[in-house]
């Protein structure tokens, strides 16, 4: 049998990160994370961009943009805004925009993806990548980006969301403990971000696809309702 939802965020619970978590994790990840986590994650954040790149709007706000990596595959006509709350990886972030010449994007800040101070309905696109699994309280995101994103505009999550069954599983419960170390939790599930009767329901127009390699990262495509 698999784990009830309740045992799940009660182990979550235990385990839980806060924002002062989260910046000494990505301050030990920062030098590292391009070449730690460039690679496997590069397909998923290839089919992210290219459905913003796809979607009408310029205005596109990058949630968690860490390092910069997605930035030179937005399209120019795009005006990029890109927040973090990691000091260190926003910095490798600009010397990207600057070496790169990266014009379309317009401003990276240091944010808390949870409460950004943004206006409402100011963007067109919303993606948050690999960046659900990290912050404190994931449906605060959700709402979040709800709330500065336009009425019928696009909201986009990259991540990886756990199963509760078989090895994949129990490897993913095993590692569980070291989220603070990790920056992420491992044992995520999608009924974090969305509660299972809202992830249903029709309004929201949601779909989520598996992503390679192997289906480890799932792209989540939300029109703002």
């Amino acid at each position: 049998m698999g784990e009830s939802i309740g045992a799940r965020d009660r182990q979550l619970s235990r385990h839980a990160m806060d924002a002062d978590d989260v910046r000494q994790a990505y301050r030990r990840w920062a030098g590292v994370y391009d070449a730690a986590f460039g690679a496997v994650s590069r397909r998923a954040r290839a089919a992210a961009v290219a459905a913003v790149n796809a979607a009408p709007g310029a205005h596109v706000l990058e949630v968690g943009v860490g390092t910069g990596l997605a930035l030179p595959l937005y399209q120019r006509d795009k005006r990029i805004i890109g927040i973090d709350l990691s000091t260190e990886m926003l910095e490798r972030a600009r010397m990207r925009v600057q070496r790169e010449r990266l014009d379309h994007v317009a401003a990276l800040l240091e944010l808390d993806a949870q409460d950004t101070g943004f206006d409402t309905g100011q963007f067109d696109v919303a993606v948050a990548m690999f960046v659900a699994s990290v912050v404190p309280d994931p449906r605060a995101l959700a709402r979040e980006l709800r709330r500065v994103v336009r009425p019928d505009g696009l909201i986009l999550f990259v991540n990886h969301f756990a199963i509760d069954h078989g090895l994949r599983g129990w490897i993913e419960r095993l590692m569980t403990p070291a989220s603070r170390s990790l920056g992420w939790h491992p044992d995520f599930t999608l009924d974090r971000l969305f509660p299972l009767e809202d992830a249903g329901n029709a309004h929201l127009e949601t779909s989520v696809t598996d992503m390679p390699p192997l289906g480890i990262f799932q792209l989540v495509s939300l029109i703002n309702r």
